[in-house]
């Protein structure tokens, strides 16, 4: 039994116990009351003294058992409040007002402490006293009204009301205490589980929130895999200070993930300046979509490294880095990996390794794609033919591609133009260009053209 549920079961036997001593102490008065110009029977007396014996044995009864059987044996004693309520009610010749008075407090008490599923079986119990009595005592039913009668039972229902909306007080402040404690407590939670949402991957994170059970479990897929890293950055590492140098790398790892997950890859891991990821899973396109999607990704990040390089130039970084990338296309194994204790979501198998090989054989600024890649994407993006490589690990020749654009990009279509010599670039890509910014650009070129035919050169 949780610590909430005991609760709910102190309140109502509290609340049961406090409606039958105060409709107990009602009963008395007011029989004493409707009685006094008649004198008082034998029958009156034992009635009072069984009202008072049925308290007290009843209160005995609820102190003495344990807690597990309490509950039970108070829903029957509040039937059988019910039905001496049926009984006392024709004991004071169906006094209108006191009796109103006491079928209204059973009516709030039985609503109360369990809602329509004890008002039924409370109200039965009543008909039952009512019924029993009229037969065995026959009363002279007058519809009276006396107000001093009535005085007794109305004071127990205002006691009643009093005390259960204290209760009640009392317990909405306790929840609204909880309720803000608990939204602290959730608050506190999403800034825990967006901190560590960062050191898992995608898939392992939905898994979590969704409750489901996270298993060591693979499956083979066919997967492309995208690998990629700064040529020069370990001896670029020697030469900065670590500040700068983390606040380049982390700049740089910042804009490539935003590309990666704006064309749909799943992130793997970094490994310092190097960076892998794959497509096809947990979400996938259809292989050849996939493929068009990675290759997409490399191009995009290929032009973005040429923004970075100005920005890093302006930052006192002279030699420009480029970034080399290998993209292989075949079947993997892809699951979680590790021990029941810690897990991670990678990927096995050679074609992983040859996507590996193949972003090491490229050259800086180059797209380096397998054959099998090559034929998924060849009508979409523009490849140049490299032949074949030796690639470390395997015995026979990989045939290999470069990745040169997209063929929308090239001809008279094209929107990307690229052209770096000593003492000129230029970078432009068109579908970034503001319209707003469009007469700047051109006046900016116009000025350089003009520049440079008035300027002799040797």
């Amino acid at each position: 039994m949780t610590a909430e549920s005991t609760k709910e079961t102190e309140r109502f036997l509290f609340h049961q116990s406090l409606f039958r001593f105060l409709v107990g102490l009602a009963a008395i008065t007011t029989l004493v009351s409707s009685q006094a110009k008649q004198g008082y029977d034998f029958f009156l007396v034992t009635l009072i003294l069984a009202i008072l014996l049925y308290i007290l044995i009843s209160h005995f009864i609820c102190s003495s058992i344990g807690k597990p059987n309490k509950v039970r044996i108070n829903q029957t004693l509040a039937s059988t409040d019910a039905f001496l309520l049926g009984c006392l009610v024709v004991a004071i010749d169906l006094n209108l007002l006191p009796s109103l008075l006491f079928i209204l407090t059973l009516q709030f008490n039985a609503l109360i402490n369990g809602g329509i599923k004890r008002l039924i079986p409370d109200n039965l119990a009543l008909g039952l006293g009512l019924i029993l009595l009229i037969l065995i005592q026959q009363p002279q039913l007058s519809f009276s009204a006396d107000l001093k009668t009535s005085i007794a039972p109305l004071i127990a229902l205002g006691i009643y009301i009093c005390i259960y909306g204290a209760s009640s007080f009392k317990q909405i402040n306790c929840l609204l205490t909880k309720q803000k404690e608990g939204e602290k407590q959730l608050v506190q939670m999403k800034l825990r589980n967006y901190h560590l949402s960062k050191y898992l991957s995608p898939t392992l994170r939905k898994a979590i929130l969704s409750g489901k059970d996270v298993k060591l479990e693979t499956q083979r897929k066919k997967l492309t895999i995208f690998f990629s890293d700064i040529k020069g950055f370990s001896e670029l590492s020697e030469e900065m200070e670590a500040d700068a140098l983390t606040s380049l790398l982390n700049n740089y790892l910042t804009e490539m993930s935003k590309i990666a997950l704006k064309y749909g890859g799943t992130i793997d891991k970094f490994i310092g300046d190097a960076i892998m990821v794959f497509f096809g899973d947990p979400d996938s396109h259809g292989t050849k979509e996939d493929c068009v999607a990675a290759v997409s990704m490399a191009i995009a990040m290929k032009k973005h490294m040429k923004e970075l390089q100005q920005q890093w130039i302006n930052q006192g970084i002279q030699k420009p880095l480029e970034i080399r990338m290998g993209i292989n296309t075949g079947f993997c194994t892809v699951g979680n990996f590790g021990t029941e204790n810690r897990l991670d979501y990678t990927l096995l198998g050679t074609e992983v390794n040859l996507a590996s090989r193949l972003e090491s054989a490229a050259e800086p600024g180059e797209i380096l794609i397998s054959h099998e890649t090559y034929s998924l994407v060849k009508d979409l993006i523009m490849c140049h033919d490299k032949g074949d490589i030796q690639v470390k690990g395997y015995q026979q020749p990989v045939r290999v591609h470069s990745a040169l654009d997209l063929r929308k990009n090239l001809g008279k279509e094209q929107t990307y133009f690229e052209h770096l010599t000593n003492g000129f670039s230029i970078y432009m890509d068109l579908d970034r260009v503001r319209n707003y910014d469009k007469d700047k650009i051109m006046d900016s070129l116009i000025d350089a053209a003009n520049r440079l035919k008035s300027k002799d050169i040797f």
